[in-house]
């Protein structure tokens, strides 16, 4: 039995593994068969993509693929490739060439399709920005196996698009010569004259090459360069890609022709570089520099054709080989389609036409460029989040654009007096004005001379309106340099304000800053100073300063959208900037008006040369190869900015506050002053007395707190009554607009005659306010002081802590009444000096305050204790020099000149150094 079970276990398994062996017999057979199939399927579908690459007569021509081909099993790739191309060539002989015709009439309108015979007009009016063809006509084609041989046109790509290859055998030189005569004929031909330029290099010749072209040369449409200086072309070439990508393309535009449709005008005339070879390859760096400009020139309006030269370049390139004089193959029909170049047009006729256009261009080149040419579109369409541009004149009938943004930040204009600075200036700014919003720029502007050519940007009494952008406008600055300082710190701070916001938005530029902070106002912002020698002119306290704010600014405000727009006669005799090239090297943008010195590179001197109304306008630090001429319109006289100014006055915002004016000529009133306007009730706080106006950006009061401690007393020193008068009358009607009546008493003392007119007007003012106010002279000061004095005394020695009403006394030419008081009364235990010492020492204290006027710092200091200024806290000082000041201003050297209608106010508890300040026209003129 035992026997048995084995045997039967035996037999079971032989037969299931008999089973097994055949299953995995059938399943490798199977897959034997799939993957026979498969690798059958991937040869075909191998040879297939090959023949489809290379072409039926190619593939078996070639040794490996020919072989295969002739396999009887890849046979069906072979025949379906050749009923593919019999369809074709089927459809070629049926419609082909109707449809070629019809696309190419599409593509290239106009005469850039029309043969020579039908076509060989004027000059041609299209801008460059619209209808601009995207093929142009070369000759005719036809299939080679088509058995009519139609004939359709043959037409290549050029402009903004693909290079043109042209190749020649020694039969076909002269063919390839008229096909590129021809073709740039009929480019010159379509497009305003100008907007097309061309250069042309032969290896073999210096002349010769493109004869019918040369009238073109008159007119600078045509440049012929030297066989030897290739280099030189491509050099040029070059510079100009790089320029156009630093300079133009700046917004985010990807080229000129995107530009073009963007702003609706064609800034940049396209740059056509003929060149001939002799077949032989270029040295590699001539040939690296040809393949980076095939590469980079198209986006820049920069188009090669390039004739028996080899090249490899990753760009678009069209190539047209003639084999046979004018006969050939071309890549834009491939290698069954034989294209016949058309002939070119007679030797008179291509004269004719080239000396038209070079007429016209002269004809565009002469024309006045007005002040509306420089006019967009469309009023406050741009953006300034990348930069600014401008065109600001015309050159060739092309605009010449002046931008400013990270690469090129700050402007330096430079040009004799009479050469067109201020014309220049309002050029500029009109143009940014009418592209930019003021929510997108904002104006500070300054002007050094004596003159009011910025004060136009401000309401008048005849022109209600004002330039929207301006913020602030400064004139007759020229001996108010502190105003340029005060400039500089305003544009410090707020570089530093918008420094600070980019740091809490971890950005690091004003572009960054605007993506992050898209509900956050922040304009780019140009100061212009014209004159900006002004600031510089003297060895002080404010050249210092100046020429540090400057370097700063000009350093780090490329970063935060700050621009400066520097004008000046001449800066190489600046002494403050001698050793100081940095800061002149923050101002990449350079223009010089005609015979200007010193602006440009100290090699380029083509503005020597300058006709009036032109200017050179260069963004490459003043080096030749940057220069660009611009021809500036008329942009001062009547209907030109003024009219400008009030359409944008009228677009404005009604919520637009007025630019502030400063005008160096003008005194200001106090009722004008925002300080003074925001003056209230003092209460049980220290009042506040305004002196004068400080010379800065937001035309803040010069202002003294006089609380109630030692010190707070005012003095007016020199000789003007007009001046001092006026900080007598500002500090006391400042006063007595904090304080109700019945709060405060006021005692006017009139020591000299001829001040008895203001005076007695200020006691009017005050009396109408309602305040108790006491009028007297020489005769009463005396007893007024000693008075003052016991109750000082009285009040000091008291128990009692009740606050008494303040008291002010308004003190007319002091010094005059020295003598009198020195003398001492029969009796009295001391004089009236000791009597005006106490109050001036302890009636601060008590509320007791003096503001007086002194007619010289010696006569000052004869009424205080000796050695003593503490009791004079705060001095304004007019006809007075910088030495006789130092002893009140803790020892300081103060290098100071009398000014006409200046001040110099130091108050030793706020200030560390003096500042000046302009007197208020309170009062009517005492004289």
């Amino acid at each position: 039995m035992p026997s048995e079970r084995r045997t039967e276990r035996r037999r079971r398994i032989e037969a299931a593994f008999a089973e097994f062996r055949h299953a995995v017999a059938s399943a490798l057979s199977a897959a034997a068969t799939d993957r026979a199939r498969a690798a059958l399927a991937h040869a075909r579908a191998v040879v297939e993509l090959w023949v489809r690459q290379d072409g039926v007569d190619r593939a078996l021509a070639s040794r490996e693929l020919g072989a295969a081909l002739r396999n009887p099993v890849l046979a069906p790739v072979l025949r379906q490739a050749l009923a593919e191309r019999a369809e074709i060539f089927a459809r070629w002989t049926g419609s082909g060439p109707r449809e070629a015709a019809e696309l190419v009439a599409a593509s290239a309108p106009g005469p850039a399709s029309l043969p020579w015979e039908e076509w060989l007009g004027p000059p041609g009016r299209h801008d460059g920005v619209s209808a601009v063809p995207e093929l142009w006509r070369v000759g005719v084609a036809s299939v080679d196996r088509a058995p009519t041989h139609e004939e359709f046109p043959l037409a290549v790509p050029l402009l903004d698009t693909a290079h043109l290859h042209v190749s020649t055998n020694h039969t076909s030189r002269a063919a390839a010569e008229g096909l590129v005569e021809s073709l740039l004929l009929r480019v010159l031909g379509y497009f305003q004259p100008g907007l097309v330029q061309v250069h042309v290099w032969d290896v073999g010749q210096l002349t010769g090459a493109l004869p019918a072209l040369y009238p073109l040369t008159r007119a600078g449409l045509l440049t012929m360069h030297d066989p030897t200086q290739l280099h030189v072309l491509l050099d040029e070439l070059a510079e100009h890609i790089r320029r156009i990508h630093t300079s133009v393309l700046v917004e985010g535009h990807a080229s000129l022709r995107q530009l073009a449709a963007t702003t609706g005008r064609r800034t940049e005339p396209w740059r056509v570089a003929v060149l001939f070879g002799h077949r032989e390859r270029l040295k590699d760096e001539l040939q690296q520099k040809l393949q980076r400009i095939a590469r980079n020139g198209l986006d820049c309006g920069v188009q090669l054709v390039i004739v028996d030269i080899p090249i490899t370049v990753n760009s678009p390139v069209e190539t047209v080989e003639l084999t046979s004089g004018p006969i050939g193959r071309s890549t834009m029909t491939g290698p069954h389609v034989t294209v016949r170049i058309d002939p070119p047009p007679s030797r008179e006729a291509a004269l004719r036409a080239c000396g038209a256009i070079a007429e016209q261009a002269a004809e565009r080149r002469s024309r006045v460029c007005a002040f509306d040419d420089l006019m967009p579109p469309r009023t406050w369409t741009a953006r300034s989040t990348t930069g600014l541009q401008a065109p600001i004149g015309y050159y060739d009938g092309q605009p010449v654009t002046l931008s400013l943004g990270d690469s090129s930040p700050h402007v330096l204009v430079g040009g004799p007096s009479g050469s067109g600075k201020t014309n220049f200036l309002y050029a500029l700014l009109g143009s940014l004005a009418a592209r930019y919003s003021p929510d997108e720029l904002e104006l500070y502007l300054l002007d050094f001379k004596e003159g009011v050519s910025f004060a136009q940007f401000t309401p008048g009494r005849k022109d209600p309106s004002w330039l929207p952008h301006a913020r602030l406008v400064g004139v007759n600055v020229n001996t108010d340099r502190e105003f340029g300082l005060a400039l500089l710190r305003f544009l410090t701070d707020e570089m530093r304000r918008r420094a600070d916001a980019a740091k809490r938005h971890e950005v690091t530029k004003l572009e960054e800053l605007r993506a992050e902070d898209p509900d956050g106002r922040w304009p780019r912002i140009v100061a212009v100073i014209d004159e900006f020698q002004y600031l510089f002119a003297e060895r002080d306290a404010v050249t210092n300063q100046a020429v540090g704010l400057l370097e700063d600014v000009a350093r780090r405000g490329r970063s935060q959208g700050i621009h400066l727009v520097l004008s000046s006669q001449d800066v190489s005799s600046i002494e403050a900037f001698w050793g100081k090239p940095a800061i002149f090297e923050q101002f990449i943008l350079r223009v010089a008006l005609p015979k200007a010195r010193r602006v440009l590179a100290d090699t380029n001197d083509v503005a020597m040369e300058l006709p009036r109304r032109h200017a050179v306008v260069n963004h490459e630090s003043g080096v030749r190869l940057g220069n660009q001429l611009a021809r500036i319109p008329d942009a001062t006289s009547r209907g030109t900015f003024d009219a400008l100014q009030v359409r944008l006055w009228e677009h404005r915002d009604p919520a637009l506050a007025e630019p502030r004016l400063f005008d160096g000529s003008h005194v200001p009133r106090l009722a004008d002053v925002r300080d003074f306007q925001a003056l209230a009730p003092v209460g049980d706080g220290a009042p506040v007395v305004l002196l004068g106006q400080v010379i800065d950006v937001a035309g803040s009061a010069a202002k003294v707190t006089l609380p109630r401690s030692p010190g707070r007393n005012v003095a007016a020193l020199g000789s003007s009554l007009r001046d001092a008068g006026g900080v007598l009358a500002a500090a006391t009607t400042s006063l007595a607009r904090q304080h109700a009546p019945g709060e405060a008493r006021f005692t006017i003392a009139c020591l000299v005659d001829e001040a008895w007119a203001p005076a007695e007007q200020l006691q009017r003012e005050l009396k109408e306010a309602g305040h108790e106010v006491e009028l007297l002279g020489l005769d009463g000061l005396r007893a007024l002081l000693t008075g003052t004095a016991d109750q000082i005394t009285g009040r000091l020695s008291a128990t009692s802590a009740e606050r008494a009403p303040s008291h002010y006394l308004v003190l007319y030419a002091v010094d005059a009444a020295q003598a009198l008081l020195e003398k001492k009364d029969p009796g009295a235990a001391k004089s009236g000096v000791d009597s005006f010492r106490h109050v001036l020492r302890h009636g601060p204290e008590l509320g007791v305050h003096t503001i007086g006027w002194w007619r010289g710092v010696g006569r000052l200091r004869a009424m205080l204790p000796l050695g003593s200024t503490d009791d004079v806290g705060a001095w304004v000082a007019f006809d007075v020099h910088g030495q006789e000041l130092a002893s009140l201003a803790a020892g300081q050297v103060i290098t100071w000149s009398p000014r006409a209608r200046r001040g110099l106010f130091f108050d030793r508890f706020e200030h560390t150094r003096p500042e000046v300040v302009i007197p208020f026209d309170v009062l009517e003129d005492p004289r």
